[in-house]
C-alpha cells in the first residue's frame, strides 16, 4: 500500500507548479499520511477491484475538490485552487497499480 500511495502523491505532487518547493513537500506529507489512514482496511491485494472506488481520487464534477486533497491542502495551510491540478481527472490507487485518467473521454495511464 505504501508504495502505491507514495507513486500517487509523488505524480500529483509534479503537476503542482504553481507553489514554492517547501509548500509541495507539506502537502504531499499530509496527502500522504491522509490516504494511507483512509485506504487503511481498504486494501485488498488479491482482490485490487475491490474498494476501487473508495480508493478513487476525483476531481471533476460534481465534486471539484476531492474530500483528502482538499484536507491535506487545509492541513498544509494553502487552498486548493493553489494546486492548480487539471480541473478534470480521476487516480485509482490499487493494490500493485496507480493509474489516472484526464477527462472521462480519454484511457486511464499507468502512473
Amino acid at each position: 500500500m505504501k508504495r502505491e500511495i507514495v507513486a500517487a502523491v509523488h505524480f500529483l505532487s509534479r503537476l503542482i507548479r504553481k507553489l514554492e518547493k517547501q509548500k509541495v513537500e507539506e502537502f504531499a506529507k499530509r496527502l500522504t499520511a491522509t490516504l494511507q489512514e483512509k485506504f487503511r482496511g481498504h486494501w485488498y491485494p488479491d482482490n485490487p477491484i475491490k474498494g476501487q472506488a473508495y480508493r478513487c481520487i476525483r476531481v471533476n464534477r460534481p465534486q471539484w475538490e476531492d474530500p483528502e486533497l482538499r484536507w491535506a491542502c487545509e492541513e498544509s495551510r494553502m487552498l486548493f485552487c493553489d494546486l492548480g491540478l487539471p480541473w478534470a481527472h480521476t487516480m485509482w490507487v490499487d493494490p500493485a497499480e496507480v493509474r489516472c485518467r484526464y477527462g472521462d473521454e480519454n484511457d486511464a495511464f499507468m502512473v
